[in-house]
């Protein structure tokens, strides 16, 4: 962790850019905590409001970018090739591109505040072939909120940040793993779907 406030407070701005990008497509990134130590820094006047916001933003929009080109190119594929080894068929796999045509926009907004989801929402959204502009519209509005509102807690709290930044962590871990509970059995039931139609 000193590392990464290290760099943000050696290299600023592009310190922000480059680890945000980092993390939202999957590396080891505490994105969160780094969001609220930069706006403590802008708190500090160390940092300037308006640059941090774009720096913080444009990383996050840079890595969900990436994730969904990832999803277009290979997502499919591993989709296809590796779904029934998971019971996923053809039929399954389907009702899934169909659900996030339709409310898969939704999870690119608030995804971003689950630990974890966000490095798959936008992966899934290009495998499932979700239109760029669709995309684009939730996934880059849910950036800005997501970097404002840390970057805003980081601020607010001031002082206070590092004492509550493990509290909120831990939330949102907790928020994470009840998330893929819920995958889990949302999936679990896809799988019995075919089996049940076929044995009524």
């Amino acid at each position: 962790m000193d590392l990464f406030f290290g760099l943000i407070a050696q290299y600023g701005y592009l310190a922000v850019f480059v680890l945000l990008m980092l993390g939202v497509v999957g590396l080891p990134v505490p994105d969160e905590t780094l969001l609220m130590f930069a706006g403590y820094l802008a708190f500090q006047q160390k940092l300037a409001v308006a640059p941090v916001t774009v720096a913080a933003f444009l990383g996050s929009v840079g890595g969900i970018s990436v994730s969904y080109g990832l999803g277009r190119t290979v997502g499919h594929y591993l989709a296809t090739s590796l779904g029934p080894r998971f019971g996923m068929g053809a039929e399954q796999l389907e009702t899934v591109r169909a659900w996030y045509a339709r409310w898969g926009k939704y999870a690119l907004l608030i995804g971003y505040f689950v630990p974890g989801v966000r490095h798959l929402t936008a992966f899934v959204a290009g495998s499932s072939r979700l239109s760029p502009a669709v995309f684009a519209v939730f996934a880059y509005t849910g950036a800005l909120l997501w970097s404002a509102s840390f970057l805003a807690v980081g601020y607010v709290l001031g002082e206070e940040w590092s004492r509550l930044s493990a509290p909120i962590h831990r939330a949102l871990v907790i928020l994470a793993a009840l998330g893929f509970a819920g995958l889990a059995v949302w999936v679990f039931l896809m799988r019995r779907k075919p089996a049940k139609a076929t044995g009524g």
